[in-house]
């Protein structure tokens, strides 16, 4: 990873009880090949010892603005020369006040303020806190001044609540600090990419469904990718339990019905779609009025075709560039490349799915085919592969965009 190695991180480590987790982000950043530098608030440093930053890094923590040894040399202004990037991991709803505020009463956020870096914030706080108005209005003020964010993730917090605001590990905190530095040199600058991602549920009764393992975070991992590569992005998602990466719309939706109507209403509008989603292929031909009760032994479903989202998009006249992905727990390429040439699409993303793979993991693998190519990716995170693809995919539209005779022109420029 050639790019890893010429990058340098700033890390700073604010007083969230997710700070315990830091130091692995800085093994991990070390392991990528990355330069690591550590920068402390007063509030972290009483969570975690600097020692321990020092020895996983190699390189002195810094945590104090009037550290005069430091600061005869001008040391914050070395600093915030000498980063490629900024981390804060974890970031608490105080800090990002502060940055939203632009005030620069610590060395980190004075650092932040001198840099031209680019930053990037994995928030940890209290669900109640994350959700708070004036956290919401910071992060969106933020957002606009291209702040980029990971995460937060949703679950169980070390109050005992549950929702958004744990930090997320940090194994996936590195993926996407990579993996949005890699598609961050705008290849999708100017597009519109319309993703779909997630389940759908198909309802038997009022209380039951018919649904599948999909999670979602491999849709989401490229919708984020596909932002950070400069695209437009609309994701339409059926029913998951995950954070909205920042700077996207997202449409929820529960059928495969609604995902086709969600998706087709904005597919002119669109250069490229990547439908990620899991859509049911079968659906219930009726839906009982009220539950069903169990009466006998067996039950009997009389299932009918869902639409095929992917198909219809593929076929619309001056559509966009259309990638799908196909989920096969045998012969993947044999499968993937019949569903490439069956469905009229440009790209498809496959990978092999089953116990311990693909669904509900953070890592996955995949083969990329498109007629007259193929590219193999190894296990590796989600987030990791997700910048992975959109790189390919942007490369693969290019070709077709500059050919004498385009493959697709979008309806809509």
């Amino acid at each position: 990873m050639a790019q890893a190695t010429r990058l340098r991180v700033l890390l700073g480590v604010t007083g969230g009880i997710a700070a315990y987790k830091s130091p692995d982000i800085v093994r991990r950043l070390l392991a990528q090949g990355a330069q690591v530098r550590v920068v402390m608030t007063p509030s972290a440093a009483r969570l975690v010892a600097p020692t321990v930053f020092q020895a996983v890094s190699g390189e002195p923590v810094r945590s104090d603005l009037w550290d005069e040894q430091a600061e005869a040399a001008m040391g914050h202004i070395e600093l915030a020369r000498w980063a490629d990037q900024i981390l804060i991991a974890p970031a608490t709803a105080h800090v990002m006040g502060q940055l939203a505020g632009g005030l620069a009463d610590s060395l980190l956020t004075t650092l932040c303020l001198a840099s031209s870096a680019p930053l990037v914030l994995a928030p940890a706080m209290n669900q109640a806190m994350w959700r708070h108005p004036a956290t919401r209005a910071n992060h969106a003020t933020l957002l606009e001044r291209g702040v980029r964010f990971i995460g937060p993730a949703d679950g169980e917090q070390a109050c005992g609540d549950i929702g958004p605001g744990r930090m997320v590990e940090p194994e996936s905190i590195v993926a996407g600090l990579l993996a949005g530095r890699t598609t961050a040199n705008g290849e999708l600058n100017g597009l519109r990419v319309l993703i779909t991602a997630g389940p759908t549920r198909e309802a038997i009764d009022p209380v039951r469904f018919v649904s599948n393992r999909s999670s979602g975070k491999m849709g989401f991992a490229v919708a984020e990718a596909a932002a950070a590569a400069g695209a437009q992005v609309t994701l339409v998602v059926g029913p998951v339990n995950l954070p909205t990466p920042p700077g996207l719309e997202r449409i929820d939706v529960v059928t495969a019905e609604e995902m086709r109507d969600a998706t087709l209403a904005r597919a002119g509008d669109a250069h490229i779609y990547i439908g990620a989603a899991a859509i049911s292929d079968y659906r219930p031909n009726e839906i009982a009025p009220q539950k069903i009760k169990k009466h006998q032994d067996t039950l009997s479903l009389d299932m009918v075709r869902s639409p095929d989202v992917l198909a219809e998009v593929a076929a619309l006249a001056g559509g966009p560039f259309t990638m799908g992905f196909a989920a096969e727990t045998q012969q993947l390429e044999e499968h993937a490349r019949k569903k490439l040439q069956a469905k009229g699409l440009d790209m498809i993303v496959a990978n092999l799915v089953g116990q311990n793979l693909g669904f509900d993991c953070d890592n996955n693998s995949a083969l990329l085919i498109w007629n007259g190519g193929q590219v193999s990716m190894p296990d590796m995170s989600k987030h990791e592969l997700a910048g992975r693809i959109i790189e390919q995919l942007a490369a693969r539209y290019r070709d077709v965009a500059n050919a004498p005779t385009p493959l697709r022109q979008p309806s809509a420029s």
